[in-house]
């Protein structure tokens, strides 16, 4: 089974416009989580794929790999499955340029899914990891998902799920982390399948396989790491960092 891993970058983000190229530590985030990526060992290839000439060039100025995408993609997935249409490998794991702490432990859980899918019944698998704090379930920018017995995810929502209507029945609640792994064959189906009215009312792209009835399987992880969707994020970042 060949894995590979793809790490859609875009310059401009509508929180934060080039967050990817804020210094952590010495080096752009970006490189950082291409390097954390590289460094896990888990895939024979790791490239980013990105719109920007300034990021493309970040990367490959630094020994790294890059792939030039069009710039009208609507999500990271769509972005990927351009770039993956002529690779050959059988499971795409999609790392968001945003995760400098992008570790092996957590992406191992995640591929183990598929060694295990011998009857190819899951088309995607990926992170959550469990929030306790109230101000984080709240919040907007922490993408919430809920899961099965079996943990597949039955819903991705900005909003706290589930609604803790009665608070003594001691609901746990997982923040959705942004590290996919794809099987090929569902990454391509993603890029032809409309978007439909509930992934663009909560602006999640993952909304979209549940949406067109494809299975997602949720591994748990107790990696917080930090996601740098704000100036905020970063300066978390480069606290951890230290």
């Amino acid at each position: 089974m060949k894995i590979i891993s793809m790490i859609p970058a875009r310059y401009s983000a509508s929180r934060f416009p080039g967050k990817l190229m804020q210094n952590l530590a010495g080096k752009s985030v970006i490189l950082r989580t291409y390097e954390a990526t590289v460094a896990t060992g888990l895939f024979s290839e790791v490239y980013v794929v990105t719109d920007s000439e300034i990021i493309f060039d970040e990367i490959v100025n630094n020994g790294g790999k890059a792939i030039m995408s069009k710039k009208e993609h609507e999500s990271g997935s769509d972005r990927i499955a351009e770039a993956v249409a002529e690779v050959d490998c059988d499971i795409v794991v999609n790392v968001q340029g945003d995760e400098p702490f992008t570790e092996r432990e957590s992406l191992h859980k995640v591929l183990d899914v598929f060694k295990d899918d011998t009857k190819k019944e899951i088309d995607l698998a990926s992170l959550m990891v469990e929030i306790k704090d109230w101000e984080e379930i709240k919040n907007p920018n922490t993408v919430k998902v809920i899961v099965d017995q079996n943990n597949f995810a039955l819903y991705f929502s900005r909003s706290p799920i589930p609604y803790p209507r009665d608070k003594e029945a001691g609901a746990r609640y997982f923040k959705h982390k942004g590290i996919y792994a794809f099987r090929k064959e569902a990454l391509l189906d993603f890029a032809v399948l409309p978007m439909q009215f509930i992934e663009a009312t909560e602006k999640i792209e993952c909304i979209r396989y549940l949406e067109f009835g494809k299975k997602i399987k949720m591994v748990e992880t107790e990696v917080q790491g930090v996601e740098i969707d704000t100036p905020e994020d970063l300066d978390r970042a480069k606290r951890l960092w230290k």
